[in-house]
């Protein structure tokens, strides 16, 4: 193996993180690595003073371009856009965990969509990779100052909806055991108890399979609708605890077939909003790692 193919593998983990918090997409981020792969084969190496800073920038801005197309699409998208959630491992230590679990949750990406392509950019790189404005400036192809602007004003548009404090590891994985038990019970009252009373259920099941068209808001709404699976499946409905987007989160599991990626945001006592993905598209990837349910 030469120089050049261990410069890219070493520096594709990080080329595959930044065009996945680009796109929402482990398969297009995907794609634009391995775009990004040919055009670094392609290209004379004395051309090239910093290969990590040519590497992100490429990705960076075939990212920007991909997400241009893509909100054009998503704006004719069947009911509510979600991301295609990502398999990630057991973090290794507490910080890990807190790295991941801020800047690659689900919900991190949905806000993260208000944001105009250049504005994301601007922002993961410089928030989530600890870029200087320097490099930001370079991958983007924009002044220093306009990319401060940039990270300034989408730091503003998010925070109003960013959580306020962590949630510990621990505690939202307890919080989710106790869920997972009063499901496999069919425990009403149970469920109901550990949703808030405003919480949101927000599913995507990119008109291919049935999904709700608009939030779902209440938790006893939304604790009927699990009452109502139990009811219907019984023994047939089964969930298994795992970890998506560096949090932990639920994969439920209807005649032995993946029905749902379900990942939750919680105030450390009860569940306040459920994203769950049932876009058989998106869950193709998790599907095959968990075939036997």
């Amino acid at each position: 193996m030469d120089d050049d193919v261990l410069a890219f593998n070493g520096l594709r983990p990080r080329l595959q993180k930044i065009a996945y918090r680009m796109l929402g997409s482990v398969a297009e981020a995907e794609d634009i690595v391995q775009d990004v792969w040919l055009r670094w084969h392609a290209t004379a190496r004395e051309a090239i003073d910093n290969a990590e800073a040519w590497l992100v920038a490429v990705t960076t801005r075939m990212s920007i371009d991909r997400l241009r197309a893509a909100k054009i699409q998503r704006e004719h998208y069947a009911g509510i856009w979600l991301p295609e959630p990502e398999m990630t491992e057991f973090p290794a230590t507490p910080e890990e965990a807190t790295e991941r679990a801020d800047d690659v949750s689900v919900a991190f990406l949905v806000l993260l969509e208000r944001l105009t392509p250049d504005a994301r950019a601007a922002f993961l790189l410089r928030e989530v990779f600890d870029a200087d404005y320097d490099e930001v400036a370079r991958a983007i192809g924009k002044t220093e100052a306009a990319c401060r602007q940039l990270v300034s004003r989408a730091k503003a548009q998010l925070r109003d909806d960013r959580p306020r404090s962590e949630v510990p590891r621990e505690t939202h994985l307890r919080l989710l055991r106790t869920f997972v038990q009063a499901l496999q019970r069919g425990d009403f009252h149970a469920i109901n108890a550990l949703l808030a009373e405003d919480a949101k259920l927000i599913g995507d099941g990119g008109g291919k399979v049935q999904s709700f068209p608009e939030p779902m808001a209440g938790g006893q709404r939304i604790a009927q609708l699990f009452y109502a699976s139990h009811r219907r499946y019984g023994d047939e409905l089964s969930v298994k605890l795992v970890m998506l987007n560096g949090q932990w989160a639920l994969l439920r599991f209807i005649e032995g077939e993946l029905e749902s990626a379900q990942s939750f945001e919680t105030d450390g006592e009860r569940i306040v909003r459920i994203h769950v993905q049932r876009n058989p598209d998106k869950l193709a990837r998790i599907a095959a790692a968990h075939a036997n349910g």
